[in-house]
């Protein structure tokens, strides 16, 4: 199973972001443990790391994290001219969730994982929450 996760995600787990990072990360764990391929676009990349920093206080904290997401949990997405194009041509709010939505087609994702589900306007790709994706994978 594919899953792009979203960059709220990674924030979660990188600053330990309460109420949010247990089931954050326990989405991610299925990635680092290879019971899903996880990917995160290369345009979050540079918002996670922006983000983290700031929130942290503490570059390079925030850059130890980021690379132990990039190298133990997840694959990053390419974002090439067309993903750029498609994300402004579409007629959606917020342009950094269409650039992710067309990450997520273009490598054909399964899902996307998000804590603001609301915020994906196109269904083809179904759009979940950390908590859904641990009940997909391990239903009690």
């Amino acid at each position: 199973m594919d899953i792009l996760f979203d960059t709220n995600i990674a924030i979660d787990v990188i600053t330990q972001r309460e109420p949010f990072y247990e089931q954050s990360q326990l989405a991610l764990l299925l990635a680092e443990e290879k019971v899903i391929n996880g990917y995160i676009s290369a345009s979050s990349v540079t918002d996670i790391y922006y983000i983290t920093s700031k929130l942290m206080k503490d570059k390079e904290l925030a850059k130890k994290r980021l690379k132990d997401l990039l190298f133990t949990t997840v694959e990053v997405a390419t974002v090439d001219s067309s993903i750029i194009i498609k994300s402004l041509e579409a007629d959606w709010d917020d342009f950094e969730d269409s650039v992710q939505y067309y990450v997520g087609e273009s490598i054909v994702v399964d899902y996307i994982v998000t804590r603001n589900p609301d915020d994906f306007k196109n269904d083809a790709i179904k759009v979940i929450s950390p908590e859904e994706l641990i009940n997909i994978i391990s239903p009690e």
